[in-house]
């Protein structure tokens, strides 16, 4: 039984999940050291994940306005065997997060990526439960710098255009200058309705592979792996249906990312989350 104290405590909530493909050689160029892709059925993939922190502590003791907000993640799978057996994870490629505090802690203690920007949540649930026909949405605000009426004329018209435009009247809260360029303040989100009860994922799904993974890995300083236990009860999961994502990629993700969020989600689902415990991180 582990009887090291946790670095962070809090319960994860109203998880959204929109799962894309990615070609298995992108992740392996990319994999911590020591890990390799952790593929399903010989693919691989990434998600973008949101959900909700409640209750948040850190060392135990709660942070004045930090114990409740949202984030949203871009992540990937990797594994690692140990006497032969593989130990499943993820790597997170960027976490947007509301407060900077956040972001500076987690910089910190793990050394990764997170970026604070603006957010929004908007759950709606009949009962006190996640369940068929509740609808989740998570959102995040982008500075942007609008392209010409000639430009955007001629991407409109593009045998290749950007697939999340943005629609006429969204995003544009207000303006200011910036070097003499307008400067577009926009809101990207990620939606979808719950499409079925939420139960226990079936061993051996996507579901499973995406949701059932209880470690993290991140490259060091120093260039070395880290590797960190999350620890918490199993999570039931539904798939989701009428999908929004919506995302100035530009603004928020880079290459070689960027060009596979481009596509639809090649799946959604929800999980209802449970309570965390997050350890220290140790070189592998």
């Amino acid at each position: 039984m582990r009887l090291e104290r946790p670095v962070l405590t809090a319960r994860w909530t109203e998880l959204l999940v929109l799962n894309f493909r990615v070609p298995h050689e992108l992740l392996a160029r990319l994999a911590p050291p020591g890990t390799e892709p952790d593929l399903y059925d010989g693919q691989a993939y990434i998600s973008i994940v949101g959900f909700r922190f409640h209750g948040t502590r850190l060392f135990g003791l709660p942070i004045p306005g930090h114990t409740r907000f949202e984030e949203i993640n871009l992540r990937y799978y990797v594994r690692r065997f140990i006497d032969g057996r593989p130990r499943r994870g993820v790597v997170f490629v960027k976490e947007i997060a509301p407060r900077r505090a956040i972001g500076l802690t987690a910089n910190w203690l793990y050394n990764e990526n997170y970026i604070t920007r603006p957010m929004r949540a908007n759950i709606q649930i009949a009962n006190t439960r996640l369940a068929l026909g509740d609808t989740i949405k998570y959102a995040w605000r982008t500075k942007t710098f609008p392209l010409p009426y000639k430009e955007r004329q001629e991407e409109a018209s593009s045998t290749n255009p950007l697939p999340f435009r943005e629609k006429p009247g969204e995003g544009s809260a207000f303006r200011q200058s910036l070097r003499g360029r307008p400067l577009s303040h926009r809101w990207n989100h990620l939606s979808a309705r719950i499409a079925a009860p939420l139960k226990l994922p079936t061993r051996g799904s996507l579901e499973e592979f995406i949701i059932e993974n209880y470690w993290g890995y991140v490259r060091g300083r120093d260039g070395r792996t880290r590797e960190y236990q999350v620890a918490h009860d199993p999570w039931c999961v539904a798939p989701a249906d009428d999908v929004e994502w919506n995302c100035d990629l530009a603004a928020t993700y880079d290459a070689p990312f960027a060009e596979h969020l481009a596509a639809q989600p090649a799946s959604a689902l929800v999980a209802n989350g449970s309570a965390i415990k997050l350890f220290r991180g140790r070189c592998i």
